[in-house]
């Protein structure tokens, strides 16, 4: 998982392997960030799990993600919660936090067992295995209720709402509850606007063999693949004037004709279709058919918005927060303390769950003690919705140097900015501000907060943050 910013990308990796991480595109891993290099390092996945840094202006920092299992490094025998690599190869595991300029990685296994912290006030128990339903809002209660209801029967149903309101979760509840046969068939979804019209077509109804150039063998389609279950078409007003029409028909008759085919196919299958986008709208002006939409509105059911859904986010919280430990290995699930669930709840989540899960999972990441606090959330939502300020690029060196340059100081490091007096509230906040803006550079984010480099020394100190340090020179 790298994170740059308040973006999150997942990279799968290999099962074995180096693989290369720069902001280059020919990277294995490209972060495309001003503060990585353009081939920073190289992440070695045959056991032991290795980093190795490649010599690039801003050094590596590597942080274990459980002070009782830090490992030694290859070439320097020293264990420290906060190891510098420069130039070196040390030894990690899944859930170590990398620092690469100012951006993240973390290197985590698909499946891992943790143990969820015990139930009790303001905390909700670890869901069972599969258990992703958080029903805490009234209205989400009653969308519910009226989805059951529909769902043993053949009706077509289809879920409106923004995206990454949970509509693939509705879908999947709804196939749950279907009449016991059909909930014990395939659920199949696949989302119409990732695919150009001809692969689409393929994939939805099928191809005969020789039907076009490539199809060396004839295929089954979704719908034939999911006969006996449910059929799940994601952002269906993506589909095309010509691929509606055929939907239509098997609507209608539940035959399909594979491309090239000339004789159609009897199929049992339920249809669950989902979009963000106001359908009645797009039936007003042409793109969308009137009678394709009057058959997949059997039943309408709109989700809120997270924004609408307070009562829903601290019980989602605590449901990623468990997932993510798992992914990173930690052996205690974080409490989130009230500062941080405060500043959740007021947000306006434009991304709804996806943006929360991603959020969670970050925190979760930067989280180094047992509570997650304002400052492992991004800066967006401790100032407000104004975007931090991005740091300079650092410049790479065109020669081999074993004391790399400073980084440049950000544009107003210089300005002069409120003194910082001890004992306020936002001090500790404002230090972790003012370095990342910095780059980690404790010269500049001094001036920037006031006060002398020595003070600024001792307050890292005093809040235990992480200190960061120039490389020292090899012999």
């Amino acid at each position: 998982m790298v994170f740059a910013g308040d973006a999150v990308v997942v990279h799968p990796l290999p099962p074995g392997g180096s693989v290369s991480i720069g902001r280059s595109s020919e990277n294995g891993v490209c972060i495309n960030h001003a503060s990585v290099s353009r081939r920073h390092a190289v992440l070695h996945l045959d056991p032991p799990l290795r980093i190795e840094d490649l010599g690039g202006t801003n050094p590596i920092s590597v942080r274990a993600a459980r002070a009782d299992q830090a490992r030694l490094p290859i070439e320097t025998g020293k264990t420290e919660d906060m190891r510098q690599v420069s130039g070196q190869t040390i030894e990690i595991a899944p859930g170590d936090c990398i620092t690469l300029g100012s951006a993240l990685i973390v290197v985590r296994l698909a499946e891992a067992a943790v143990s969820a912290p015990p139930a009790g006030p303001g905390r909700a128990a670890a869901p069972p295995d599969g258990g992703d339903l958080v029903l805490r809002d009234p209205a989400m209660r009653a969308l519910y209720e009226q989805a059951y209801l529909a769902a043993p029967g053949l009706i077509s149903v289809l879920l409106l709402g923004e995206t990454g309101t949970g509509k693939e979760v509705l879908a999947r509840a709804i196939h749950r509850r279907s009449s016991p046969a059909r909930a014990r068939g395939p659920f199949l979804g696949l989302n119409c606007a990732a695919l150009s019209e001809t692969l689409l077509e393929s994939e939805l109804f099928g191809h005969e063999k020789g039907a076009f150039t490539g199809a060396l063998q004839a295929k089954p389609g979704l719908f034939e693949a999911a006969d006996g279950g449910t059929v799940f078409l994601d952002e269906v007003g993506e589909l095309p004037k010509a691929t509606q029409v055929k939907l239509l028909r098997v609507l209608e008759e539940r035959q399909v004709l594979r491309v090239g085919g000339r004789a159609p196919r009897s199929i049992d299958v339920r249809f669950l279709s989902a979009t963000h986008r106001d359908l009645e709208a797009e039936v007003a002006r042409g793109a969308f058919r009137e009678d394709l939409y009057f058959r997949l509105n059997g039943v309408t059911l709109t989700i809120p918005p997270l924004r609408e859904r307070a009562l829903d986010i601290a019980p989602l919280v605590q449901l990623f927060a468990i997932k993510a430990s798992r992914s990173f290995e930690r052996p205690r699930v974080p409490a989130v303390s009230a500062e941080a669930l405060s500043l959740l709840e007021r947000h306006a989540w434009p991304g709804n769950i996806r943006e929360l899960r991603n959020v969670i999972e970050r925190a979760v990441m930067l989280c180094a003690g047992d509570t997650l606090l304002p400052e492992h959330l991004p800066a967006k939502m401790r100032t407000g919705g104004a975007p931090p300020t991005p740091p300079t690029p650092a410049r790479e060196a065109s020669a081999p140097s074993s004391d790399p340059p400073e980084p440049a100081a950000p544009r107003g490091a210089e300005a002069s900015a409120p003194p910082l007096r001890q004992g306020e509230p936002s001090e500790k906040q404002r230090i972790i501000e003012a370095l990342e803006k910095c780059v980690g550079n404790q010269t500049y984010a001094a001036k920037l907060l006031g006060i002398s480099r020595r003070t600024l020394v001792s307050r890292i100190k005093e809040y235990d943050l992480p200190r960061p340090r120039r490389p020292r020179e090899k012999p």
